[in-house]
């Protein structure tokens, strides 16, 4: 379940996807991330399309919150991924924040560490 939203999140930050397909899919913040993240990332660009190396998933706050990081690739490249999901009370979970290449959270157009 964490391989298949690092691979949505991928395919949104390398412009396969819009950003609006994750509506739904997020909670809090992480679609605004996402909107500020999206256009400003380099996975977005020529050359070879970034691919899922890795990823795993350390479980928080029981069954409940996920937190989880990625390796992504594109050609020699390797970038790093980290995503938080939530179960929410439907049972469904939802990414609720996003940082790529650890340079934290994008807060009004500039990194925040």
């Amino acid at each position: 379940m964490h391989t298949a939203f690092a691979e949505r999140l991928l395919a949104v930050l390398s412009g396969d996807r819009p950003v609006h397909s994750m509506l739904g899919l997020t909670v809090g913040e992480a679609y605004e991330q996402l909107v500020r993240l999206a256009p400003r990332t380099a996975a977005r660009g020529p050359g070879p399309r970034p691919v899922l190396r890795r990823c795993a998933a350390q479980p928080h706050s029981g069954d409940t919150v996920l937190e989880v990081f990625a390796s992504l690739a594109a050609g020699h490249r390797v970038r790093a991924l980290a995503f938080r999901l939530e179960r929410g009370p439907d049972q469904r979970w939802r990414c609720a924040a996003v940082e790529l290449d650890g340079l934290g959270r994008l807060v009004g157009g500039g990194a925040q560490p």
